[in-house]
């Protein structure tokens, strides 16, 4: 197991009468990408910036790569990397001139031509600000971010409002900064980002911590269950199926048949029963539970209610 390059104890922030974050503790792996996740408004980003030293917390101990993150503000700014879920730049300002200007505020950073190319804005350098799509702004907040090549990278519901192309190039971004050896600590609403991202997940909510692990483990332990649902027109489809392996209950409706399992030979043992009692199948497929499943079932409504 990697070492914690980030630490949070028992972290509260509280705006007047409302908490916003209440007894979070968490850790942070050398190497790997980490997601808390939940709804809007659940704590996500007020837990970030109290990390990254932009909040000072009203109670808790966090350490950034062994630095306080308040008191040690200066040396730790050289050390990682932010992106800010509301970033914005000047509409005239052009690329490399942000780039030029982020590199201005390190004493070390990387080749900025390079940083373009890897992240496909190398044909952008001389175009405003303003001219860019989503996409392409939020690739440029991400060589902001790596310009002086971070130990630690901070990006704060980086694909929200992006078309499903653009957050796709984005997530290979991501995971390219992971595989470079850097630490990625993102927050975002959308489970399937987290799935596909995150080597661990937090699950966040009204401000506390409610179940943390890899997405893997979480489904595993709290939504074993699957789903084989195919139609076929042989007669007495779900009886001659209820007693394979792994098979808790079938239901049918017309030609449609649902059985449900648990355990990872519950698929394979359907498809053998089904070739066994010689059953004509039409539109096989299985369905598998996902995060946005487990925290359903934590908190009893979806994530974007």
């Amino acid at each position: 197991m990697s070492a914690a390059v980030i630490t949070v104890s028992h972290l509260r922030k509280t705006y007047g009468a409302t908490v916003a974050v209440d007894d979070v503790s968490l850790e942070v792996r050398e190497g790997e990408i980490f997601g808390l996740i939940g709804p809007n408004g659940a704590g996500k980003t007020t837990t970030m910036e109290c990390v990254e030293g932009l909040r000072r917390a009203d109670r808790g101990i966090i350490s950034v790569l062994g630095l306080d993150p308040v008191r040690d503000a200066s040396a730790l700014r050289q050390r990682i990397g932010v992106q800010h879920q509301d970033a914005h730049l000047q509409k005239r300002i052009k690329v490399w001139e942000a780039i030029d200007l982020w590199a201005s505020l390190y004493g070390r950073t990387v080749e900025a031509g390079a940083l373009l190319a890897r992240l496909g804005l190398e044909g952008k350098r001389d175009a405003w600000f303003m001219t860019l799509s989503g996409g392409q702004k939020q690739r440029l907040f991400i060589a902001l971010a790596l310009i002086h090549d971070p130990e630690v990278v901070f990006l704060d519901e980086l694909t929200t409002g992006l078309d499903p192309q653009a957050r796709r190039a984005i997530w290979a971004l991501v995971t390219g900064i992971r595989d470079r050896g850097k630490t990625v600590f993102l927050t975002t609403h959308l489970m399937e980002e987290a799935e596909r991202l995150c080597d661990r997940v937090a699950i966040i909510e009204h401000g506390r911590l409610i179940e943390m692990g890899t997405p893997a483990d979480l489904v595993a332990t709290h939504c074993p269950e699957r789903r084989v649902v195919f139609t076929s027109d042989s007669p007495g489809v779900a009886e001659r199926l209820k007693d394979a392996p792994g098979v808790r209950h079938a239901t049918t409706e017309g030609q449609t048949h649902t059985l449900h399992g648990e355990g990872d030979d519950f698929v394979t043992g359907i498809i053998h029963a089904v070739a066994r009692e010689s059953i004509h199948v039409r539109g096989f497929r299985t369905e598998v539970p996902t995060l946005e499943d487990v925290f359903l079932k934590l908190t009893g409504h979806g994530i974007r209610d």
